[in-house]
C-alpha cells in the first residue's frame, strides 16, 4: 500500500482542488455529495484491483479504470491547469497591488465563476471523450491498405496480398457481434495470407474459450500464420509453479493450431508460384528493455539467403530498430504490432500522426521505411488497460506487394 499512499494523496488533492471550480458556479448540496462519492468510489475501485491483482487485464477491472480516467483526466488537466492558472495570476496582482496599487476588480465572485464555468465547460470535452473511446471507439475498425514496391520482389508475386492483424487481447472482448463482424470484415480482404503478429490473450489460454469458433473462421488463399506477443507467455500472471504456467503456453499453442493458424517459433516458411518463392519467417518475442527475448532470428532465417524475398513476423516492433533493419540477411518487410498506439492520439491520414506512444516507440504505428526495407505496425485487433480508443481506431492492415520497375 505504501507505494501507492502518493498517487491517492494527489488524486485527493487534485479532486479538492479541481472542487472549486464546481463549489463557485453552484450551491447544491447533492451536486455535492455526488461529486466526492463517486471519486471516492471509483478510487476504491481502483485500489481494490491494485491490490487484487487484476489491474489491466480483467475487463471489468479495465472499466473501472476507464471510469476512473473520465473523472480524473478532465480535472487534472482542464480544471486544475484552468484554475491554478488563474490563481497564479490572481496572485501576481495581488502582490502588485498590494505594492503599488491596482484593479481590485479582478478579485470580483463574477469573474472567478465566469473561469470555472469555463473549465468545467472545456472539462467535458475529454470526459466525452473518453466515454466515447469506451462505448464506440474500441470496436471502430478501420481497414488499412498499402501498396509497397520492391525491387526484389520476384514477378510472380506481384499484387500478392497480406491481411495482418495484432493484440487481439481476447480476454478484454464484451460484444461478440463487433468481434465477429471484425472477422468478417478481413476475410472479405479475400488476402493471400492472413498474418497475425501476437497477443492473442491479456494472460491466460482460456481466454480464446469463447472465441476460437470465429478466429479459426479465417479463411485465406495460403493459409493464416501466427507468432507469440510478449502477453501470450503468461508472464504477468503469478503461477503455482513453472509447470502450470507452461501448460499455460502449450494450451495456448495447441488453440492456435485448432483454429487452423501456423504458430511460428522462429522458424521460416516457403511459398512459391510458378517457380519462384517468397519466404515468410516467424520469430518469438523480442522486445528492448525488460520485455521478454525469446526471438531468434538467426534460427528463424536457417538455410535463407540474402536473396531471397523475406517477410518477418516480429511482435514488438524495437527488434526492428535494434536487430532487424540493418541485419545483413536484408529483410525486406517486417510486420510488427505490440504499442496499440496507446489506444489514444490524433491521427489526419497523409498529413499528422501523434501519439503519447511515440515518444517510447520510433516506430508506433503504420509504414516505416529506412534503407530500402519497411516495417508496419499494426494499431492493433482488441485493447487492453482503458478498455476504449480515441482517435487510434483498431486496426486491420492490407498490404500489397509490388515489383517495382526500375528505369534505365
Amino acid at each position: 500500500m505504501l507505494r501507492w499512499l502518493i498517487p491517492i494523496v494527489i488524486y485527493l488533492l487534485v479532486d479538492v482542488y479541481a472542487f472549486q471550480a464546481v463549489r463557485t458556479v453552484t450551491k447544491n448540496p447533492i451536486i455535492y455529495s455526488f461529486y466526492f462519492l463517486s471519486s471516492l468510489l471509483i478510487l476504491g475501485l481502483v485500489i481494490y484491483t491494485l491490490y487484487t491483482g487484476t489491474a489491466r487485464t480483467s475487463p471489468t477491472a479495465m472499466y473501472y479504470f476507464g471510469a476512473f480516467l473520465m473523472l480524473f483526466v478532465p480535472k487534472l488537466f482542464i480544471l486544475v491547469i484552468v484554475m491554478f492558472g488563474e490563481d497564479i495570476v490572481r496572485l501576481f496582482v495581488g502582490l502588485f497591488s498590494a505594492i503599488g496599487g491596482g484593479d481590485e476588480g479582478f478579485y470580483l465572485p463574477s469573474r472567478r465563476k465566469f473561469v470555472s464555468t469555463i473549465a468545467l465547460s472545456v472539462a467535458a470535452v475529454p470526459f466525452a471523450g473518453l466515454l466515447y473511446g469506451m462505448i464506440k471507439g474500441k470496436y471502430n475498425y478501420k481497414v488499412l491498405k498499402h501498396i509497397l514496391e520492391f525491387e526484389d520482389l520476384p514477378e510472380a508475386f506481384d499484387g500478392y496480398t497480406l491481411t495482418q492483424i495484432s493484440d487481439v487481447h481476447s480476454g478484454s472482448f464484451d460484444n461478440a457481434e463487433k468481434v465477429k463482424y471484425a472477422v468478417d470484415l478481413v476475410n472479405n480482404q479475400e488476402s493471400d495470407l492472413i498474418l497475425f503478429t501476437g497477443d492473442l490473450v491479456n494472460n491466460l489460454a482460456s481466454e480464446m474459450n469463447d472465441w476460437k469458433e470465429v478466429f479459426g473462421s479465417f479463411r485465406a488463399k495460403d493459409g493464416v500464420f501466427s507468432v507469440l506477443g510478449n502477453h501470450d507467455y503468461g508472464d504477468y500472471v503469478s503461477w503455482n509453479s513453472n509447470a502450470e504456467k507452461e501448460a499455460n503456453l502449450d494450451t495456448l499453442k495447441n488453440t492456435q493450431k485448432q483454429m487452423g493458424w501456423q504458430l511460428l517459433l522462429n522458424e521460416n516458411r516457403t511459398f512459391e508460384r510458378d517457380g519462384q518463392t517468397i519466404k515468410l519467417i516467424g520469430v518469438e518475442n523480442w522486445g528492448a528493455g525488460g520485455f521478454k527475448k525469446a526471438g531468434d532470428l538467426e534460427k528463424a532465417c536457417e538455410n535463407l539467403t540474402k536473396e531471397d524475398f523475406k517477410i518477418l513476423m516480429s511482435h514488438d516492433p524495437s527488434h526492428w530498430q535494434s536487430q532487424v533493419k540493418e541485419d545483413p540477411k536484408n529483410i525486406q518487410l517486417t510486420l510488427s504490432g505490440h504499442t496499440h498506439g496507446m489506444q489514444f492520439g490524433i491521427e489526419i491520414p497523409g498529413w499528422f500522426k501523434w501519439s503519447p506512444v511515440k515518444y517510447r516507440y520510433e516506430n508506433w504505428a503504420g509504414v516505416y521505411e529506412e534503407f530500402g526495407r519497411y516495417i508496419n505496425v499494426n494499431r492493433g485487433f482488441g485493447f487492453l488497460g482503458y478498455p476504449g480508443r480515441i482517435g487510434i481506431w483498431p486496426e486491420i492492415t492490407v498490404i500489397t506487394l509490388k515489383k517495382k520497375v526500375v528505369s534505365s
